[in-house]
């Protein structure tokens, strides 16, 4: 690794820890009820919204209660965008005259927004009306967002709380959640993006002349609309001659902020944030990569507050860190290396003054591979989703860096919320395995780890695998799921895993190579997204009504420290071990495959 790429790392984590840290301590006394001055004056507005949805300060909810909850707001959402995109086309906010989605893709991008996964079969900019950009997607982003938040909150209660009943009240979550700290985010960075020239507007598309005339062949369509055929089957084409570009606008910027945020990664652009008009420059790029990691970060700390003792958040947070880098330096040696094909043919593939260098296929130059690669690297060790690059571009290795962080169970860093309730269930894991092996009662922040849950920890870390690997297996042998392969071979079936994985884990970013807006993947892939979102969800949640209800234990003699070196060593070790022997099998079958293929040409 160069100076310069080690600079441009060490100054993003560097911002990123002072950023985090202060955030952290912010939302723990937010989740509280404890308003710092600068955000008490909203107090009013939060109570307004409780007397509008006749929500109770002291209702405490039970676990069910709370899952139920969690489950009903869910499919009042994937109601509400699934009929907003149905009936778009009647609808105000539509100067494109957007026509309606069908009703496969509208499950689809109802239950991907819903989930925050954001799952994107379609182009946004030739697909969907202003007002289901607004209105239906990014009220998803940060609804979907606030929800993890607010499931990660009553698993803190859980350890925090002793002989209780009850792990809080689902709409307070919800609504701190989004009104102190999705929200304010979302406003500063939206308004950091605009000056840095993405886009916000809701006039209509502009055409803008060219400055010469381009000459091309289409196909002619006849009067039903569709292709005309010649006698042996192939389209007839026409010549035709375009003078003019559209270019598409919208209101980008404000969606681009709490995609980010809200780890959701659904672009306003098909390209996402590879498009000039969403992630316009390095800058912009650098926001937009803090911005994902930021609350996952900060969370870590909010943990340790929450439970008495930083430094237990802190060990979290060092074992999701060091995952990060290790796999970032795997991520960028894979694409500076190139294909050695390149050099079979002749083509230099060293970087250089006047050259970047490697693997730049399917990568912006004013990104390079370093911010590239980070990008690569940290929108799928969180799950977000958003691009500034083509992973189907990416060598094989290099895709299978970003497939198996997701297959991890998206817990380095992770989503907001679920990335640290995630890693909260894998240290549950690691103390009863360490529990066993020096022959004590296993526990965890004065919570003894019986039975129970182990048995809703296991159903945690193994409803991803299972969707993932199930999903795959059907996709590869079913006609409708082969259909949609459009790359023979090894990394064909790299595409099929990687979007199941991207799916379950509730990531959304894709291998674009599959054709994936057809009606069996737009189902396999929605019920994919739920399975992999609510079982998790219900297991958490079960985890901690457990946890409220137990007494408090006082650390002993042969307690196992949880808040130092040999503790962030064992967390590690039980998230690879369970990632690799989970998903080892099926990433030879794809990546690793098509690596020996791609080395053993030289």
């Amino acid at each position: 690794m160069s100076a310069n790429l080690l600079l441009q790392y060490g100054f993003f984590f560097t911002v990123l820890f002072l950023l985090a840290w202060p955030l952290g301590l912010y939302m723990a006394r937010i989740y509280r009820g404890d308003l710092p001055a600068f955000v008490a004056w909203l107090r009013p507005l939060e109570n307004f919204c409780y007397r509008l949805a006749g929500v109770r300060h002291g209702d405490d909810m039970g676990w069910r209660r709370y899952a139920g909850a969690v489950l009903a707001f869910s499919l009042l959402g994937v109601l509400a965008v699934y009929a907003l995109q149905r009936l778009q086309l009647w609808l105000p906010f539509n100067p494109q005259a957007m026509a309606n989605t069908t009703p496969d893709l509208a499950f689809n991008t109802a239950v991907s927004f819903v989930t925050n996964t954001n799952w994107q079969a379609y182009g946004g900019e030739t697909t969907m009306s202003y007002l289901t950009q607004m209105l239906g997607l990014a009220v998803q982003n940060f609804l979907s967002a606030a929800t993890g938040m607010a499931v990660v909150v009553a698993l803190m209660r859980g350890f925090q709380r002793k002989e209780a009943g009850g792990i809080g009240n689902f709409w307070i979550d919800l609504v701190r959640s989004t009104l102190y700290v999705l929200l304010p985010l979302s406003l500063i960075l939206a308004l950091a993006l605009v000056g840095q020239g993405v886009v916000q507007s809701v006039a209509p598309y502009a055409s803008v002349p060219l400055t010469q005339a381009v000459d091309y062949e289409q196909p002619k369509v006849g009067a039903d609309g569709q292709p005309v055929l010649d006698a042996a089957g192939k389209p007839v084409l026409e010549a035709a001659t375009a003078r003019e570009q559209t270019l598409a606008l919208g209101p980008a910027a404000s969606q681009i902020a709490i995609k980010h945020l809200g780890t959701n990664g659904g672009g306003f652009f098909n390209a996402n944030s590879s498009h000039p008009y969403e992630n316009p420059t390095p800058v912009s790029n650098l926001l937009q990569m803090l911005a994902i990691v930021l609350i996952p970060a900060a969370l870590c700390f909010t943990f340790g507050r929450w439970v008495g003792d930083l430094r237990q958040g802190l060990a979290i947070l060092a074992a999701m860190t060091a995952i990060l880098v290790a796999l970032l330096a795997v991520e960028v040696w894979a694409e500076q290396a190139g294909n050695p094909l390149f050099e079979r043919l002749g083509l230099a593939t060293q970087g250089s003054e006047l050259m970047a260098g490697g693997n730049m296929e399917g990568k912006e130059a004013r990104f390079g591979i370093s911010a590239t690669s980070l990008f690569v690297t940290v929108t799928t060790a969180v799950s977000c989703g958003a691009v500034n690059a083509m992973h189907d571009s990416l060598t094989p290795l290099g895709g299978l860096v970003p497939m198996w962080l997701m297959q991890l169970g998206e817990v380095v860093f992770g989503g907001v919320g679920s990335g640290l309730y995630g890693m909260l269930v894998f240290a549950i894991v690691g103390v009863f395995v360490a529990g066993l092996m020096i022959g004590r009662t296993p526990e965890y922040l004065g919570k003894k780890i019986e039975a129970y849950e182990m048995k809703m920890a296991a159903v945690a870390i193994l409803a991803t695998p299972l969707a993932v690997l199930l999903g795959t297996s059907l996709s590869v042998m079913v006609e409708a799921g082969t259909a949609g392969i459009f790359n023979p071979g090894a990394h064909g079936f790299s595409e099929v895993l990687y979007a199941f994985s991207s799916a379950a884990n509730n990531n959304g970013s894709a291998f674009a190579g599959l054709g994936a807006n057809t009606p069996y993947y737009n189902t396999a892939l929605g019920l994919a997204m739920l399975f992999g979102r609510f079982t998790i969800i219900a297991a958490v949640l079960a985890i901690a009504g457990s946890l409220a209800a137990k007494k408090r234990i006082p650390p002993s003699a042969g307690t196992l420290p949880t808040h130092t070196p040999l503790f962030v060593v064992l967390l590690i070790g039980t998230v690879i071990v369970v990632g690799a022997l989970t998903f080892l099998p099926s990433l030879a079958l794809g990546p690793v495959v098509e690596h020996l293929q791609m080395v053993g040409v030289r």
